[in-house]
């Protein structure tokens, strides 16, 4: 564990089971369904079937099956994304990911890009919080904010620069229990668009607490929550630590 750790952060990392107990193990799986507007919008429609998600966490790299077809699978990592065939041949690869996107809010995307978001918000779900226990992960207070009737304490968590995310900088709200409740930020290959992340339902997977739901709003100019664009929902089951 990476020096002396923020106050609210050890508090959060002692409430989903321990960063020293999460580090015993090399990854995760879940299996996922996924819904909202945002694919649609991006001319990337996804089926909401069964799809396992499967995170390294010290490593970032992330494969989903199926995806496109039912034999497909993507593999993501921050320098290189693939899709391939159940034989085992390369459908689409693209290097550097990042760097293709049309970054506009209608943009669309192609399956290599929507590979490449998919790779790197499930690595994100699949290690936060744990991995802010790992050197790089820069901490700092703000304010604390109401959501439904319950009073969130926050902190903004710098991520290495060599790390993919949403974005550089976001934000954690965690519940009186010490549990991840939202989760703030911005979406840089989605035109900067500001989004919350509420998340819920949780469940003992070998002593860590993992979600069942989570639900992404895209947020309104002064803040507020859109609530007529709920732009992602993702179901979680069947974890697996491995």
């Amino acid at each position: 564990m990476s020096g002396t750790l923020h106050p609210l952060l050890q508090e959060a990392l002692e409430a989903h089971g321990g960063h020293d107990r999460w580090r015993k193990f090399r990854g995760i799986a879940s299996t996922i369904r996924t819904g909202g507007k945002l694919w649609e919008l991006k001319g990337a429609p996804l089926i909401p079937v069964p799809r396992r998600a499967t995170s390294e966490f010290l490593r970032q790299w992330t494969r989903v099956t199926p995806f496109g077809e039912p034999d497909w699978a993507m593999t993501w990592t921050p320098e290189h994304v693939e899709i391939t065939a159940g034989d085992g041949s390369i459908v689409a690869e693209r290097n550097n990911g990042r760097e293709a996107f049309d970054r506009s809010f209608n943009g669309q995307w192609d399956p290599l890009n929507l590979a490449y978001f998919n790779g790197y918000a499930m690595w994100t779900y699949h290690t936060t919080p744990f991995v802010f226990g790992e050197p790089g992960y820069e901490t700092r207070d703000v304010a604390p904010i109401e959501t439904e009737g319950e009073r969130l304490r926050g902190i903004a968590v710098r991520f290495p620069e060599s790390v993919h995310s949403h974005t550089r900088e976001q934000r954690f709200y965690f519940g009186v229990d010490g549990l991840l409740r939202r989760h703030d930020y911005t979406v840089d290959v989605w035109a900067d668009t500001p989004a919350a992340h509420f998340i819920s339902g949780y469940v003992d997977v070998d002593g860590l607490k993992y979600p069942t739901r989570r639900s992404v709003y895209a947020l309104k100019p002064d803040g507020t929550l859109d609530r007529d664009f709920n732009a992602v929902t993702i179901e979680l089951s069947d974890y697996a630590l491995f």
